[in-house]
């Protein structure tokens, strides 16, 4: 009589992922330039704190690409810094 408590019942468990899902990955935004509310954070090169977050802009072209935001800084760079690797920005 235990064993059937041990055993579960396959068709009533859930699947782990839904499988027909796309995975949505972050697109970056394109702006004309970082908002004049954001302020400049000392010591990095493309981070700017805007409302509480770490935010980077990277200048691709003629305008400017913003990440995600970031609770530390340091990440925010990072960020930065592969984009300019990926799109092989010049320094």
């Amino acid at each position: 009589m235990l064993q059937e408590f041990a055993l579960v019942n396959q068709s009533l468990m859930k699947p782990l992922r839904q499988q027909n899902r796309q995975v949505i990955s972050y697109v970056p935004r394109v702006e004309p330039a970082p908002p004049d509310h954001a302020l400049k954070v000392e010591g990095f090169r493309d981070v700017w704190l805007l409302r509480g977050k770490y935010v980077a802009f990277v200048l691709i072209g003629e305008h400017f690409r913003r990440s995600p935001t970031f609770t530390v800084p340091e990440s925010a760079q990072r960020w930065a810094m592969q984009i300019r690797q990926d799109e092989e920005v010049e320094e």
